[in-house]
């Protein structure tokens, strides 16, 4: 592990403007300048050339990490986008990605890219019904599948799809439903390799123009129904430009690659981000190999959503509270470590007395963290959803720090994040390169930029309510900025991001379970949350009846919901209606409440709309019973 010093609060640089009338002026924070335009495609050939490592890419086979060399890398992307070509595909045509995380997938990705086609990368747990309308969304020409089950998805849809002109599986078995395995399309793509045909895919590769289209990826509005974002080259590339001159990289990084590439951050930042400034990206094989995953790759830097931290400090607690002695000794350990870092974020350095216990709490309590981490990282970051002050700070007092920013598809990610030279627990720092960021009049957060998307595919309303007329991107979130940090206070948005960074649009889900005669309201919660959940209000009159055929006894409601055969039909008539959704988005407890929501009661608009943020704050214990219970029935949360 790293001795680097965590980072203290620095005065508010020139760089960002603070406007004299307090946090919520319109124009209170950026522009600094923006980077130069660029392409992915740059990117690709300028970082492959310059570090020309022996390990660009690891995965782990046979029992061991191997690597992919920049040299192989850079041939095999060539092959893979002229095979493409050779089989028919255009500049311009939409091509999907099906997978899981793995080597292949970047592959796939810069060979699409340097090909001038379009990817469509789509979450690998999505079930075949979610992902049909996508595809037609889009149109999708081609699709790479990883698997046997991905193809078989693919497979069961195929007769939805007629635009599908080519499948390509990373596997090298044959599947069913598949064209070519990838080894075969690099096979095919290699045929055209003769006298300058290297030189002439990169010179074609980079005549691509930053303003061209990238990638479209999708993600789920209010209404359930899928968007297509789509972001050019410069979208991405000037993310990835503004975010490394702020980020500690140092040369010779290792990351441990889990975000799925399908969504946006874990593409813009463990693929684009660490592929340009020369890190090796390792791949863990899966999320339940991840601690063993750590030990063997032994990463120097780590990009994970807030669950991810979540449960790392869940099993910190729970080992330290095995034995008294244990517990007594990460007490005394935690409470050296909070003074320790209340003096550090003051902008202090620690000394004598203080700084000898911390180094005592350093070997008991947090040294086995840190070697759970591989023993050599130097820094995590956080984004996809708020993080809890009280985690980050615990991270920080462990001396791992924990730099948390902010962003959606929809600007490339990265709007604001914390570094360093300016970090502020509770905040998602401050903006990055090019990016502006304004509080409109109702809290809203706005942003303006190179990052911001051209708009969402096929669909110009939506992007004429997303971006107004000056530009500026409207994010749906509600935030406040002190001295250039922002910090994230509400959502405007009804949008659900659960606290592994997943989307879920409630209405669609609510509405299914509302067509059950046992149910009278429905309202979803889980947002910053391990997983959904369902308030349910039964129709009291149908149960009771239900409840006197089954010869139930109960003396008034409380007791009858409380009743065990009573939860269980409630559970039936609700999660039993869920087919078909992907797994993040299956609600997996439900709390029954004895009355209506009313607009009485404030949980109601004059039109008969939830107050979601209302709800929360009404029915807080029971919300909070949910996750609780969950814990001390041993589910994994």
């Amino acid at each position: 592990m790293s001795d680097m010093a965590a980072p203290s609060v620095p005065p508010l640089s020139s760089g960002a403007a603070t406007a004299a009338g307090g946090p919520n002026e319109r124009y209170v924070a950026g522009p600094t300048p923006r980077p130069p335009l660029g392409t992915l495609n740059q990117l690709f050939f300028e970082s492959a050339e310059r570090y020309d490592k022996p390990d660009a890419l690891q995965y782990k086979r046979g029992g061991r990490y191997r690597a992919i060399a920049h040299r192989d890398l850079l041939a095999r992307v060539r092959h893979a986008g002229q095979g493409l070509l050779q089989k028919g595909l255009r500049p311009g045509d939409r091509v999907a990605i099906l997978s899981e995380n793995r080597p292949e997938w970047a592959i796939a990705d810069f060979a699409c890219l340097t090909a001038a086609l379009i990817d469509v990368p789509l979450y690998a747990n999505l079930p075949a019904a979610q992902i049909a309308p996508v595809l037609q969304d889009c149109g999708a020409a081609a699709v790479f599948v990883s698997t046997a089950a991905q193809a078989a998805k693919l497979a069961s849809i195929r007769g939805q799809l007629p635009a599908i002109r080519l499948v390509v599986s990373f596997e090298e078995e044959p599947l069913d439903g598949v064209d070519l395995t990838l080894s075969e399309l690099e096979a095919v793509g290699a045929t055209a390799d003769g006298p300058g045909a290297t030189r002439a895919y990169r010179d074609r590769a980079l005549a691509v123009r930053p303003d061209d289209l990238a990638t479209i990826i999708y993600t789920s509005g209010t209404t359930g129904e899928p968007k297509g974002v789509m972001l050019t080259h410069d979208n991405i590339a000037s993310n990835v430009a503004a975010t490394r001159t702020v980020l500690p990289f140092v040369g010779n990084d290792v990351s441990l690659c889990f975000l799925p590439l399908s969504h946006i951050f874990g593409r813009m930042a463990d693929h684009y981000l660490m592929f340009a400034v020369g890190a090796s990206i390792a791949y863990v094989e899966s999320l339940e190999t991840l601690l063993t995953n750590l030990g063997e790759v032994r990463p120097t830097f780590v990009l994970a959503v807030p669950r991810v931290y979540e449960k790392v400090y869940a099993g910190v607690l729970d080992q330290a509270h095995r034995s008294p002695i244990r517990r007594r000794i990460f007490e005394w350990g935690r409470r050296v470590a909070d003074e320790w870092a209340q003096s550090r974020l003051a902008g202090q350095t620690p000394d004598g007395w203080l700084a000898a216990r911390y180094n005592i709490a350093q070997a008991l309590v947090f040294s086995r963290l840190k070697a759970r981490m591989g023993g050599r990282l130097r820094f995590f970051v956080s984004g996809g959803a708020p993080l809890a002050a009280d985690i980050n700070r615990f991270f920080y007092a462990a001396g791992l720090t924990i730099l948390e920013g902010y962003g959606l598809t929809e600007t490339s990610p990265v709007i604001a994040v914390n570094t360093p030279e300016h970090f502020r627990i509770g905040t998602v720092g401050r903006p990055v390169a090019g990016v502006e960021i304004a509080i409109a009049d109702d809290g809203e957060i706005l942003t303006r930029g190179p990052h911001v998307m051209r708009g969402y595919y096929n669909k110009p309303d939506a992007t004429h309510a997303a971006i107004d007329a000056d530009g500026w991107f409207h994010t749906g979130d509600i935030g406040q900025l002190h001295d250039g940090f922002l910090s994230i206070t509400d959502r405007k948005k009804e949008l659900i991001v659960t606290a592994g960074g997943k989307n879920i649009a409630p209405a669609p889900i609510e509405n299914r379970v509302l067509a059950s005669p046992f149910v009278t309201q429905v309202v979803m919660v889980g947002d910053r949350r391990p997983f959904p959940a369902l308030l349910i209000v039964p129709n009291m009159e149908r149960l009771e009846r239900w409840a006197t055929e089954e010869r139930l006894t109960w003396t008034d409601r409380a007791s009858l919901l409380a009743l065990p055969a009573v939860r269980q039909k409630m559970e039936a008539e609700s999660l039993g209606r869920l087919t078909g959704l992907a797994n993040f988005e299956m609600p997996k407890r439900i709390a029954l409440l004895d009355h209506e929501l009313s607009l009485e009661g404030g949980e109601l608009t004059p039109t008969l709309k939830v107050k979601r943020r209302v709800v929360d704050r009404l029915y807080a214990s029971q919300i909070d019973g949910i996750y609780s219970g969950a814990r001390a029935a041993g589910e994994r949360v």
